[in-house]
């Protein structure tokens, strides 16, 4: 994708104070941190007094990169701790280049990757008394959730209710994914739920 194209959906955070000009830098930010990337081998230096002040803000974000409609990269972080567009640019040249699920990418397929970036709101914890108690809280579509139990930690954001369309789908595979059984079950688990706003 040579040109960053700017898709609204559904916003689900209202807090997020981001104009179209504001989301197409944010894309832009992120394409740009991988060709520099590409050329450099690191990620580029920005002056933040160049970006708007919603983008200077404190955010976490992921990034998510995907070539033909493929997974080919995932890197973010869930405690906001740097400007919104640092977190981007950071985010994106990680995404392309650190991720050791993939190999780097290439100059060859950078046109193709499709970018899309993630704003998530601060975690909440979710109360529950038991795995239908808490399966019965989830709303697809529109939580991200994380999964904590011991010294192990796991997320998934909300996009991935595309592929994982049942609260019993998305806990399961989540519960995978953290290293634990599928039918893994523990009231010292704790689950914490955030959304996002996805900027595509």
């Amino acid at each position: 994708m040579v040109t960053s194209l700017v898709s609204l959906g559904t916003v689900l955070m209202p807090s997020t104070k981001l104009t179209l000009k504001d989301k197409k830098v944010i894309l832009d930010t992120a394409r740009h941190a991988i060709q520099y990337g590409l050329t450099y081998h690191q990620q580029p230096a920005l002056e933040l007094k160049n970006y708007s002040e919603a983008l200077q803000e404190n955010k976490a974000t992921f990034v998510t990169l995907k070539e033909t409609n493929q997974l080919r990269g995932c890197i973010g972080t869930l405690k906001a701790h740097q400007p919104l567009i640092q977190d981007v640019a950071e985010h994106a040249y990680s995404a392309a280049f650190n991720d050791n699920r993939f190999l780097p990418v290439n100059a060859l397929e950078e046109p193709m990757i499709h970018i899309s970036v993630s704003i998530l709101s601060e975690p909440e914890s979710v109360s529950f008394t038991s795995e239908d108690d808490l399966l019965g809280q989830l709303t697809p579509g529109k939580d991200g959730i994380i999964l904590n139990y011991r010294s192990i930690s796991a997320t998934f954001l909300p996009g991935v209710w595309e592929e994982l369309s049942t609260p019993e789908q998305f806990m399961a595979q989540l519960k995978q994914k953290a290293g634990l059984d599928k039918d893994f079950w523990s009231s010292h688990m704790s689950i914490k739920r955030y959304y996002s706003d996805t900027i595509d």
